[in-house]
């Protein structure tokens, strides 16, 4: 890692702390509006696991959920009734801590400090992760989304999923302090990049679009 990996990580890890001190483990604690946009959000990045629940297999789908905040889309999960191995990481430990209490005998699940996955899982999935630019440069939080987008495809064998803002965005409700993204431009980064098969979900009602990237298998 970098200086200047090293300084953003820290950026991020205090903005979220601030955030979680002043709203509690809630969708205004990891910078969301509330709880009916973050079950949407949610029920888009879902869609790169759905296909595998309910099929035969050796044990539960495993996922990664990186930048998992206080676990709300473990939550989520278990209200869907998936059957999921679940691994969340985050770089704010204050975060962790929250996740780890709120999700105490919650089976097959488990959170951990860090900026990046730390095993092989079947998917990866990044919720709001790459939202909250502050004032970092734009080519190095350029650089941050694609070392991510790596790490996500590196532990993941069957896809991985995320979402970013969208540049197409009501002008006058744009924000310095957020990233926004070409949606066209992120599709394209990931079809060339990762797998011929990419969707692009930019049709649920938020100011963002979702990505879902699934790999041949087999």
């Amino acid at each position: 890692m970098t200086c200047d990996d090293h300084a953003l990580h820290e950026g991020i890890a205090r903005y979220y702390e601030r955030r979680l001190r002043d709203n509690g483990p809630t969708p205004q604690g990891v910078d969301w509006n509330g709880a009916e946009s973050q079950q949407l959000r949610f029920a888009q990045l879902v869609r790169i696991i759905q296909a595998d629940h309910g099929t035969e297999s050796d044990g539960p789908v495993t996922l990664n959920d990186l930048g998992c905040g206080y676990g709300a889309l473990l939550t989520f999960l278990v209200e869907q009734g998936l059957d999921i191995d679940y691994e969340g990481t985050d770089l704010c430990e204050p975060m962790v801590q929250a996740a780890r209490a709120c999700h105490v005998g919650v089976a097959n699940a488990r959170f951990r400090i860090g900026g990046a996955c730390s095993r092989l899982a079947d998917y990866s999935v990044a919720s709001g992760l790459f939202n909250v630019r502050q004032d970092v440069p734009v080519p190095l939080w350029e650089k941050f989304i694609h070392d991510t987008l790596d790490d996500l495809d590196r532990s993941s064998r069957r896809g991985f999923a995320f979402n970013c803002l969208t540049s197409y965005s009501d002008a006058e409700k744009m924000r310095p302090h957020l990233h926004y993204c070409a949606p066209e431009e992120i599709f394209r980064h990931c079809k060339n990049r990762f797998s011929r098969n990419v969707a692009l979900l930019h049709d649920y009602g938020l100011y963002e679009f979702t990505i879902l990237v699934r790999k041949q298998v087999g």
